[in-house]
């Protein structure tokens, strides 16, 4: 995707892969700075501080991680330790978990000489097959849009569509285009005239901080809201359509995501507005059939919700970031970072092999080799 001008990925290799580069997110909105992972605990800590995050990212990265293990230690020890603490990073997302497992099944069996190089291609390989599948939901998605644009009553024809969103699922949340933004870009590039109300997604701000980010770099027209204001736009109209990512699919079409998920979704039921979830093969978890009682809800630090990051407006500190208090002291906090959609919420589910009902049914005819 573009930042000022040039076309930027989230993740890529240095040194010839003797390290990674990535885009540090814990800095934006206010200032576009790379950070280069060296090693195994590099990887590791970018993950679980949020310098990366964003499900396809998160497994992305956990691949090159196990490729800078290697290259240090290609023991068996070491790629068993390795994989360990990498997927003790973010327990929610499956994609880390499923990319570990590929990366590790395909060294496994090899001398250990031969390992980090094999590693950093099947890295490199799940890296390109996020771009292709997060390029083609988009495709999937644009048709959505199109033909929610179409069958508008005739007074709002030519008025922008305008989708709600939550959280980031965009390109910093992938390796490139994004899931649930991903339509968005297709649809902005091909001339439909779309609207996006970017959701802040408290308590991390993903939404005010980086999906506004990623849609100003693009020329996408879009307004932050605060969370609470979604369903007050969709009682007066004014949202066409929520579109979402997904950490986590359930094989029957429950899709965990960033929490507040789940009441945005009660509110455009409650509106008869359209609910996607936007998501690549590597999301779904075919172990899974109940989303509510079988997927593990990570719990955040409890600071995230007492504090906030902002910008110094003024002053002689001004243009400086700093973290301020928000509640009394002792007040406790409470941050679970994730809530599940059932799947009886849940319009469609857009691939990138399709559109799918959110059924067992529905995901079986798109993935019947699954």
């Amino acid at each position: 995707m573009n930042i000022d001008g040039k076309a930027r990925r989230t993740i890529w290799l240095e040194e010839g892969g003797r390290s990674i580069g990535v885009i540090d997110q814990t800095q934006l909105p206010y200032h576009f700075t790379t950070r280069s992972i060296t090693g195994l605990d590099g990887a590791a800590e970018a993950i679980s501080t949020m310098v990366v995050r964003g499900a396809p990212l998160i497994g992305v990265t956990g691949a090159y991680g196990l490729m800078l293990a290697l290259q240090g230690d290609p023991s068996d020890g070491s790629l068993a330790a390795a994989f360990e603490q990498l997927n003790a990073t973010r327990p929610t997302a499956v994609n880390l978990r499923w990319a570990l497992e590929r990366v590790r099944a395909k060294v496994a069996g090899l001398p250990p000489a031969e390992r980090a190089e094999a590693a950093k291609a099947e890295a490199g390989a799940i890296a390109e097959e996020d771009v292709a599948m997060c390029a083609s939901i988009g495709e999937h998605g644009l048709q959505v849009f199109q033909q929610l644009a179409a069958a508008r009553p005739a007074e709002r024809q030519g008025q922008p569509l305008n989708v709600l969103t939550h959280c980031n699922a965009g390109w910093l949340a992938t390796v490139d285009w994004g899931t649930a933004l991903a339509p968005i870009y297709k649809a902005h590039r091909a001339g439909l005239n779309i609207h996006v109300w970017v959701d802040e997604t408290r308590p991390r701000n993903q939404g005010a901080s980086l999906t506004a980010f990623e849609l100003g770099r693009e020329g996408v027209p879009h307004t932050v809201i605060v969370d609470n204001a979604g369903g007050h736009l969709m009682q007066h109209g004014q949202v066409d359509a929520v579109i979402v990512g997904t950490d986590r699919t359930t094989r029957t079409g429950d899709v965990c995501n960033k929490i507040g998920t789940y009441l945005k979704a009660l509110a455009a039921h409650d509106n008869g507005v359209p609910f996607y979830v936007a998501l690549p093969a590597s999301t779904i978890d075919w172990t899974i059939g109940d989303g509510v009682a079988e997927i593990p809800i990570e719990a955040r630090s409890s600071q995230e919700v007492t504090h906030i990051q902002g910008r110094i407006s003024s002053g002689s500190a001004a243009g400086q970031l700093a973290t301020v208090q928000l509640t009394p002291d002792g007040s406790a906090g409470f941050n679970p970072a994730f809530d599940v959609t059932p799947a009886r919420l849940v319009s469609a589910l857009i691939t990138e092999r399709g559109v799918a009902a959110a059924s067992e049914e529905g995901l079986k005819g798109l993935y019947g080799d699954a």
